[in-house]
């Protein structure tokens, strides 16, 4: 059975490598990813791992192992770092087959397909998820289509992932995570466990890459499991 895409969309929180890596494993799990990522969302990727996106000409392998920014960037010290390799991602506890697609929209267009309830997927992720957007969403603005394609699977009862990465956490982000998950969201902090054996950076990203994971009934091997 052909696998429903799955949105993912980056925005302006710290995190940007839980985002890459993410998308990573979609793709290896066959997963066509329709991938969209804000202005702020830019401006964490450069800084954080020195990726640099257009945002108005998107090249996938600006975000991939092996791509143009590959090198001396932070984003590859952190992959060599972290042990990940394209070549032996082993991110999956079985084979499936091509490998998924990148279909990316601008944060403005509101003609892209994920804007519409008629556009079927598997669910949507936000990683990271800045405050400023989950304050968006739950107040129903639509801004921008990362809102707008949030509303959409908020009112046709899909799976919504927010992954927020901010601590201290005010009243009103509390509040803000209270009602999304009242609204039927699944909120899941960027908090890795160290209780698998940590050795690695690797280790602690894919923790929350692979809870993220569970929520889609994605089978991997990216941690070992407590009782494994």
């Amino acid at each position: 059975m052909t696998k429903k895409p799955i949105i993912l969309a980056i925005t302006g929180a710290s995190g940007a490598i839980y985002a890459v890596r993410l998308l990573e494993v979609l793709l290896a799990a066959g997963y066509d990813v329709h991938l969209t990522i804000s202005a702020a969302g830019r401006l964490v990727l450069q800084q954080e791992l020195d990726v640099s996106v257009d945002l108005d000409d998107f090249q996938p392998n600006s975000l991939m192992l092996g791509g143009a920014d590959a090198g001396d960037s932070k984003l590859s010290m952190l992959r060599q770092s972290a042990g990940i390799s394209s070549e032996d991602s082993n991110v999956l506890a079985f084979e499936v087959g091509s490998p998924g697609k990148i279909h990316y929209h601008h944060f403005e267009d509101y003609m892209a397909p994920i804007a519409s309830g008629s556009f079927l997927t598997s669910g949507m992720i936000i990683c990271p998820c800045s405050s400023g957007s989950l304050a968006g969403i739950v107040n129903s603005l639509s801004d921008n289509l990362i809102h707008r394609a949030a509303h959409v699977h908020l009112k046709e009862r899909r799976k919504l992932v927010l992954v927020p990465r901010e601590t201290p956490l005010s009243s009103l982000q509390l509040d803000c995570m209270a009602r999304i998950s009242d609204a039927g969201a699944v909120v899941l902090p960027a908090a890795p466990g160290f209780y698998h054996g940590v050795k690695t950076i690797q280790d602690l990203v894919d923790f929350v890459v692979g809870r993220i994971c569970d929520q889609f009934e994605i089978e991997h091997t990216l941690v070992r499991r407590w009782g494994g």
